[in-house]
């Protein structure tokens, strides 16, 4: 499932291939997928004439700037869904949604001038395109997440651990994956306050974090972990062998070491 990695691989894919390319049309063959209020309509209007100057990303959402004071276009991938530029998706094959190349599953497509084209493709219809898009309500970017930052996100909070993590207006990009993987590598019990850790256990976390994004965006996404073997019920846990637990954490399926995850 897409989260930060996979959606930085995006951007990479729009950089490289979707700037300066003047748009002719704009195709939308599923209106529930166009929010904050968007219509097929007012993007046919806003977008054919412009360009594409930059591609930008906070957290797993993704942001297409254009010239002659356009619109900011905003990606949302959801839970399957994968950005196409002339049919080259971005990011590795997806493990949680199929990726059947559809035409039923292009939800929003952006035509250029040269006959190619910008797509999202997505199965399970649970991304979003949006123009204009309020970016501050988006925490700090977990790529270049600070210490400061994390204080400021788990210090003022009995939630789990775990929930306050992936709250995306707390830090923007961690996702299910991500989470436990850093949370395992880290030796923390998802379900303990988030408040409830002190000083050297939160620097001890933001290595993790940082750790676990390094290692995994070298290796090629968020489903690369030493954890992700053993995500599956009677799962050992690859550190000490102990069974791991399975429950639901902020409304998510969660696996975590009871051993010496605490």
């Amino acid at each position: 499932m897409p989260e930060i990695l996979e959606a930085e691989a995006a951007r990479l894919v729009l950089e490289e291939s979707a700037l300066k390319r003047k748009i002719v049309s704009v195709e939308a063959t599923d209106a529930w997928y166009l929010k904050g209020g968007l219509t097929l309509r007012a993007a046919r209007a806003a977008l054919p004439g412009h360009k594409f100057i930059r591609a930008r990303r906070r957290g797993k959402q993704l942001f297409l700037d254009t010239n002659l004071s356009g619109p900011v276009v905003g990606l949302h991938l959801g839970m399957s869904g994968r950005v196409v530029v002339d049919r080259k998706a971005a990011g590795d094959p997806l493990l949680y949604a199929s990726n059947r190349d559809a035409k039923e599953w292009y939800r929003f497509a952006v035509v250029f001038a040269d006959g190619g084209r910008l797509a999202l493709r997505d199965p399970r219809r649970l991304g979003a395109v949006v123009f204009d898009a309020d970016e501050d309500r988006l925490g700090p970017d977990a790529l270049s997440l600070g210490l400061v930052d994390l204080r400021a996100a788990v210090s003022k909070s009995r939630a789990p651990l775990k929930a306050v993590l992936m709250d995306q207006k707390r830090i923007a990009g961690l996702g299910n994956l991500l989470t436990d993987e850093a949370l395992w590598r880290g030796a923390f019990d998802p379900t303990r306050p988030a408040n409830s850790l002190d000083a050297s256990e939160l620097a001890r976390l933001h290595r993790a974090i940082r750790t676990t994004l390094r290692t995994l965006g070298r290796r090629g996404g968020s489903h690369t972990g030493d954890l992700m073997v053993a995500r599956l019920p009677g799962g050992a846990c690859p550190l000490d062998g102990a069974p791991l637990r399975r429950q639901k954490v902020g409304g998510r399926t969660t696996y975590f070491c009871p051993q010496h995850q605490i």
